[in-house]
């Protein structure tokens, strides 16, 4: 009877157990690590589940850009759980969402809709991933690129059409005196509508001139502003009874304004004016006035600095390392765009 020997296993050589070592350093493991048994990853929750979770988990600027967008998810996925969608499937809520979006004058076919969405979910998968819900590789949403944007069509506005906007705001709507120190701030200081929501009377510094603005992405700084406008708005704080620690602009019954007032304001403007009703022209176009004027009488960094723009991301953030302006040249740049002496100046 033929009998057959059983092969052997190949004896691993210390070149091969200098490969393996290796292999297992750079994976950041260690052989106790193959011995150990897999940890249990808590279960996938659903979007209904989790979506309130990242949303309390958020600042009030982030729930309040992509609220609407999570509501959207929570209205076609709900009960869906966050391992379920593919990017295939992703996109194709996109498409949805882009087609279905509320359509204005300045649409430009849904693609911010498209860029908000993917960033909704990108936050919340970002969140899944912290909390070990999900892998990294896991993640369908950053499988799926966001819409290339488009070129703004905002861009600073001409003297004489900035003339007929304050006449108009001055003499016209039932709080004019309001209306026209919310363009007067935003037109010295170049801050955004949250930044001007936020302002509150503890943030003024008469003797310099100077108010702290808090803004978007929980970015911080000192503006410069003319002593006419810190005048104005010391006055406006007293006559309308701003706690020192709330909010500045109120209306007459102290009532704090709120986004609506910017909506209302505009909308009588383009009444007034037909061209701000056409090219929808909004506060964040005095923004791009005042900064265009700003770069070109005083160069990039000086605007970079007047506009309050942060240092992280890209070769451009980086160069304003070393070339950032000083609050002294923004406020001489103020100066020169208002015709008055500043403090600091």
């Amino acid at each position: 009877m033929t009998t057959h020997a059983v092969p052997r296993a190949p004896t691993a050589t210390s070149a091969d157990l200098d490969a393996a070592r290796l292999l297992l350093s750079r994976m950041g493991l260690s052989a106790e690590d193959l011995l150990a048994s897999p940890t249990a990853r808590p279960p996938v929750p659903t979007f209904a589940e989790y979506i309130p979770i990242v949303s309390a988990a958020v600042t009030d600027g982030t729930r309040r850009v992509y609220g609407s967008y999570w509501n959207r998810i929570l209205d076609h996925w709900g009960d869906r759980h966050l391992d379920e969608p593919t990017p295939s499937q992703i996109k194709q809520l996109v498409e949805h969402v882009k087609v279905n979006v509320v359509a204005r004058r300045n649409a430009r076919g849904g693609r911010s809709a498209g860029e908000h969405l993917i960033a909704a979910l990108r936050c919340v998968y970002r969140h899944a991933e912290d909390d070990n819900l999900i892998n990294a590789a896991d993640n369908p949403a950053r499988k799926v690129a966001k819409p290339r944007r488009l070129p703004s069509t905002r861009r600073a506005v001409a003297d004489t059409r900035l003339n007929e906007i304050n006449h108009v705001a001055a003499t016209t709507g039932n709080d004019p005196a309001l209306d026209s120190l919310i363009l007067r701030l935003h037109t010295e200081t170049a801050c955004r509508r949250g930044g001007a929501l936020a302002l509150r009377p503890q943030d003024l510094d008469p003797a310099q001139c100077l108010i702290f603005l808090r803004e978007k992405g929980e970015t911080v700084r000192w503006q410069p502003v003319s002593p006419t406008l810190m005048t104005h708005l010391q006055q406006h704080a007293t006559d309308r009874r701003a706690p020192r620690a709330g909010q500045l602009l109120r209306y007459v019954n102290g009532r704090p304004i709120t986004s609506r007032r910017y909506d209302h304001l505009w909308t009588r403007l383009g009444k007034h004016l037909p061209w701000v009703a056409t090219q929808q022209i909004s506060t964040h176009w005095l923004r791009h006035t005042t900064l265009t004027w700003v770069e070109r009488n005083f160069g990039y960094a000086v605007a970079h600095g007047f506009a309050g723009h942060t240092d992280d991301g890209g070769d451009a953030g980086t160069t304003t390392t070393y070339i950032r302006a000083t609050v002294e040249e923004v406020a001489a740049a103020l100066a020169a765009l208002t015709g008055e002496p500043h403090p600091l100046s």
